[in-house]
């Protein structure tokens, strides 16, 4: 069994964006692994993996604007299925 189910991915949009603060906030905050925040002042990528996406969902949309969003279910990806 996975640890951290879901697979979760988006892109946030934004002005004066702060990758490091990003991350240190998800380390703070939310329980997973895995976790990438790269961009720049205008553009970051999020990837993360987490049993609570919809938190993950909710911080990074008070940040700016999010598109590009996948969540994964892992587990169901390791049983041949479509995540």
């Amino acid at each position: 069994m996975i640890e951290y189910r879901y697979d979760t991915q988006l892109l946030i949009e934004g002005k004066g964006l702060d990758e490091d603060a990003i991350y240190t906030y998800f380390i703070d905050h939310f329980e997973g692994d895995s976790l990438l925040a790269v961009g720049d002042e205008e553009l970051i990528k999020i990837h993360y993996h987490t049993n609570e996406p919809w938190k993950v969902l909710e911080y990074c949309a008070s940040l700016g604007e999010i598109f590009d969003i996948v969540v994964e279910d892992m587990n169901r990806q390791t049983r041949g299925l479509k995540g």
